[in-house]
Formats: C-alpha cells, sequence, structure tokens
C-alpha cells in the first residue's frame, strides 16, 4: 500500500501523486496540525503559521507559491532538515507531491528567490521566538536578521481556518491575475 487517507476522505497515493488528488482543505487541515521543528517548541506552532508568515513577507505576486512553499509536509510530515538531507529518497517522492501541487495550483516548481529569503527570515524568527536558548549557532542563518515582530502561536483550529481562508482569497486573485493579463 503507498497510498494514505486524508482528512477529506481522499486517497492519497504518496509514489504516484497526481494535481487532482491535492485539495486546499487537506493542505489547511494537515499543516495547521503539523508542529515546526518537530513539536520542539515552547508551544504549539504549526507549519501552517510558518506558511502564512512566509507568505506575508514576499511581494504579493508571490504570495501563493510562499504559502504553499511547504505543502508536501501535508502528505509526508514536517521532516528537519538534517535528516531530509541524507534521506535521497525522501526528496525523491517530496519532489513528485510538489510537482502535483504545483500543477494543482498553477505555480512554478522553482521558488522564487524572495520566498526562499523569506523563509530563512521566519526560520530566524521561530528561533528567537519559538526554540529554546541554545548557543549552538545555525549555519543557515549567518546574516538572517528575524522579522521585528514576534510570533504568537495560533491553536490548530486557528491555524487551519486562516491558511485555508488565505489560500482560497490567493487562489481567486490568482486566477484573475492570469486572465486579466
Amino acid at each position: 500500500m503507498t497510498w494514505i487517507l486524508t482528512q477529506s476522505g481522499q486517497q492519497f497515493d504518496l509514489l504516484c501523486p497526481t494535481a487532482p488528488m491535492i485539495r486546499p482543505v487537506d493542505i489547511a487541515h494537515a499543516l495547521s496540525r503539523l508542529c515546526r521543528f518537530n513539536g520542539h517548541t515552547r508551544t504549539h506552532y504549526s507549519v501552517a503559521q510558518h506558511s502564512m508568515i512566509v507568505a506575508s513577507l514576499v511581494p504579493a505576486e508571490h504570495q501563493l507559491a510562499a504559502l504553499l512553499h511547504d505543502a508536501t509536509d501535508a502528505y509526508i510530515g514536517d521532516m528537519t532538515r538534517p535528516l531530509k538531507a541524507v534521506m535521497p529518497e525522501y526528496q525523491v517522492i517530496e519532489r513528485q507531491i510538489w510537482l502535483a501541487v504545483c500543477e494543482r495550483f498553477s505555480i512554478q516548481p522553482d521558488l522564487p528567490a524572495c520566498v526562499k529569503q523569506a523563509d530563512m527570515v521566519a526560520l530566524a524568527t521561530e528561533r528567537r521566538d519559538l526554540m529554546p536558548e541554545h548557543p549552538g549557532i545555525w549555519d543557515c542563518l549567518r546574516g538572517v536578521q528575524p522579522m521585528k515582530e514576534n510570533i504568537v502561536s495560533l491553536s490548530a483550529d486557528s491555524a487551519s481556518m486562516m491558511f485555508f481562508s488565505q489560500l482560497m482569497a490567493l487562489m481567486q486573485s490568482d486566477h484573475r491575475r492570469r486572465h486579466t493579463a
């Protein structure tokens, strides 16, 4: 068996994902319940909230891609960066799911540089606001400044509703932009 059952009742094939299998409600639900950093934060802090923060840091034309940059986590979890780096098979599966997400939402597979930078700014802010104090250096954050604002964690239900609403609004906005250009 290579499929999972999503919250909406969709059978999602992990090894052969397709765009029709991708449902916004499933992404919002799952990401809001997945904790960043494998749950090693001071409070519940979801991948959905992280994604909304990243989307808030980029220009309007890149917000949909920013909001969805971690959408694969809805299907395969939020694996920590150090472990993901040593698991090439996982990366292949993640890439196939990402391509299905991109097709479903009509976004480019290669994320814009501003989304990657916003992801790092969010990470620096998360480290400051949500992680335990520790003197260790995170090499990936060298030269990255956190946001001025502090992160206040949302409940899973609030994050799910807010993520879903933002996704629907961005999909509508993106659709209008494509058809008026």
